[in-house]
């Protein structure tokens, strides 16, 4: 149930633009639409690369918009697939390389139709809620969060925290922490909102956060306690029933 809530901390990535889908999921449907011949392991093995790659090298840049991210992203990936043999194309270099430049922007591009789609709801959701609570971001991004938000008319936050600014990543309890001083409220009267069990429920509970699941396709399966979340919902537009 439900106690009284006096502000929100959302979590981004796939809590507020994918509708509760993970992000790998998202990128695989573009690498099936666009007809790039991988099996779905061999994409994993590549979306992997790609994350790590960008944890380690600074190659998001802060006015960085999601499709700049999107198109990073994806070159990435591609390019893993046609070096360790998983992606292979008969043509010359120069076709191949022309090839799989012209499916990654395929990719990327449908991704981000797929994100301004959801976000049709999701910033309704974010506007209604915004006019009743104070709301903070909590999110692991690369730096370029600030531009999305603006990009995507997403402001509705008095406070943004994001890893790659603070030095702390999810789910280390801690960044939830300076999202509820950004409040300046009890945790107990904090609501966390994102779409990972382990990276957002778990942590913010810890803190004594109540906590609102939205639960959808994620990375894979994993053993949760829905007796943990103080709420669970599969769309982000249930929470305006919620609260």
């Amino acid at each position: 149930m439900m106690h009284t809530v006096k502000g929100i901390i959302f979590d981004y990535g796939g809590t507020i633009d994918t509708d509760s889908v993970h992000w790998s999921e998202v990128l695989w449907d573009g690498f099936v639409a666009a007809g790039i011949p991988v099996s779905k392991d061999a994409f994993r093995d590549a979306y992997v690369f790609g994350e790590r790659t960008l944890a380690r090298q600074p190659l998001i840049r802060p006015n960085h918009t999601m499709l700049d991210l999107l198109r990073i992203k994806v070159d990435l990936e591609t390019q893993y697939l046609v070096d360790n043999g998983q992606w292979r194309m008969d043509n010359g270099q120069w076709t191949m390389d022309n090839e799989r430049r012209a499916k990654s922007e395929a990719v990327a591009r449908h991704c981000y139709d797929h994100v301004l789609q959801v976000l049709t709801t999701s910033r309704e959701v974010l506007r209604q809620l915004a006019g009743r609570y104070p709301l903070v971001l909590v999110s692991n991004f690369y730096g370029n969060i600030q531009a999305i938000l603006r990009d995507f008319r997403l402001e509705y936050f008095q406070a943004v925290v994001e890893s790659a600014v603070v030095g702390i990543r999810k789910p280390d309890a801690r960044i939830f922490q300076l999202g509820v001083e950004a409040l300046g409220m009890d945790a107990r009267d904090v609501v966390v909102v994102g779409d990972s069990y382990a990276k957002d429920i778990v942590p913010a509970h810890s803190l004594g956060c109540q906590t609102v699941w939205v639960r959808g396709k994620g990375w894979a399966d994993e053993v949760v306690d829905e007796q943990l979340p103080t709420a669970i919902i599969r769309h982000l537009n249930q929470l305006l029933d919620l609260l």
